[in-house]
């Protein structure tokens, strides 16, 4: 599935929710749901500066998809980054450099962020484009 059609999925999902306590839950539950990180990814290396709490990133690249797995050490926080999992993971390097962004304003995601928070999705949104450009270098 392309990442535009994944992102259309996750905007009609948080469109079914009326209200912002029924979406932080279903984060919550999407965090719940991560598959878990290896744990010797769980590096310095690989903790994304900018993030008020640990959110760990890691990407490999099998055949031409890169697939990412991550974990946070805050529940609402992994569910923010499986969110960006779900949209980026097992997507061509090209494809996640050029795909923009904009479901995450859609879904009201950044607006309902204290500015810390905001802060860390875009520093997870630039690790997952950095991951991309990385692969797309060594092609």
């Amino acid at each position: 599935m392309k990442i535009k059609a994944i992102q259309d999925e996750i905007v009609d999902e948080f469109s079914m929710f009326d209200d912002w306590m029924q979406r932080y839950e279903y984060i919550i539950d999407l965090g719940k749901a991560l598959p878990l990180i290896d744990e010797k990814f769980k590096t310095e290396e690989n903790i994304i500066k900018g993030c008020q709490s640990k959110v760990w990133v890691h990407g490999d690249k099998i055949d031409d998809k890169i697939i990412f797995t991550a974990d946070s050490d805050a529940i609402l926080t992994k569910g923010i980054i499986a969110i960006l999992i779900r949209a980026f993971s097992n997507q061509k390097a090209a494809d996640i450099l050029e795909a923009n962004t904009d479901f995450i304003d859609e879904i009201g995601l950044k607006e309902h962020l204290s500015p810390t928070r905001a802060n860390g999705l875009v520093s997870m949104v630039k690790e997952i484009k950095m991951y991309a450009l990385a692969f797309s270098s060594k092609s």
